[in-house]
């Protein structure tokens, strides 16, 4: 008995005032190196959030069958005519990627956005994808003539589309960090649709539907990209070895892990 006390005393000893005491305990555990991009959209806010594109799409297509509308087209086309008369630029050949070329300026200047650099380029990506897929198909079925008279191909407003996808994939990017990025991002998107027709190039209905599809495109990427990366591009896990020890000294203890791919 007197030597198992013995023992235990020096035991507490040793622990209290070891300057450093190491048990390798190692183990091998997996930990994920990437997180999902996206939470999942309730059916509420989904459909919420496609009020306004849809809307603006539905207009654009009523457009094109309605005198009304096209008498409005008409008569907003015959007003610039005559107030600005040889109006004509090509600014809105680049400030349609304007808003998109912001996202990856914020970035090099440290304003993070919602994705890394893969992420975010995916998603424009794939935002092309989707917007052309609208786009383009419209453009040769529909045969409407543009306003100068140029080509049949007016409805819907490609710049216009590439416009306001840029300017919801910056929302979308820096919507946490502040809503003025949005705001400003819209603004430009808007000032591109309204040189669309100042150029004489596209009626307003074009520009209308544009945003629309533009806008719908971002948000159906958005909202499909965290499947698709899912499924293609699964998290590959991390062998990390976990090494804990202790060390002892100053009155009290510290367990510490070491984490090493």
């Amino acid at each position: 008995m007197k030597t198992l006390f013995v023992c235990i005393a020096t035991f507490g000893i040793l622990f209290c005032n070891a300057q450093q005491m190491v048990v390798d305990t190692s183990i091998y555990v997996q930990a994920p190196v990437n997180k999902a991009i996206s939470k999942n959209y309730d059916t509420k806010t989904t459909l919420k959030a496609l009020i306004i594109p849809v809307g603006l799409i539905t207009y654009g297509f009523i457009a094109q069958g309605s005198n009304e509308l096209k008498q409005l087209d008409k008569s907003t086309k015959a007003t610039i005519i005559t107030n600005h008369v040889g109006f004509k630029t090509t600014i809105d050949n680049y400030l349609q990627f304007a808003p998109a070329i912001s996202v990856y300026a914020l970035n090099l200047c440290g304003v993070k956005g919602k994705n890394n650099l893969k992420d975010r380029t995916t998603l424009y990506t794939l935002t092309t994808i989707i917007s052309t897929g609208f786009v383009k198909p419209l453009k040769y079925t529909t045969k409407s003539a543009r306003p100068d008279g140029s080509c049949d191909n007016s409805f819907p407003s490609g710049h216009t589309t590439t416009a306001f996808a840029s300017a919801e994939f910056l929302r979308q990017e820096y919507k946490d960090v502040s809503p003025w990025y949005g705001i400003v991002g819209y603004a430009v998107a808007a000032t591109v649709g309204s040189l669309r027709v100042y150029n004489n190039k596209h009626w307003v209905s074009d520009v209308v539907a544009g945003a629309g599809f533009g806008i719908l495109s971002t948000k159906l990427a958005y909202w499909i990209y965290p499947s698709i990366k899912k499924k293609f591009f699964k998290n590959k896990p991390m062998n990390a070895l976990i090494m804990p020890y202790y060390q002892a000294g100053n009155g009290g203890v510290a367990f510490v892990y070491n984490f090493r791919k």
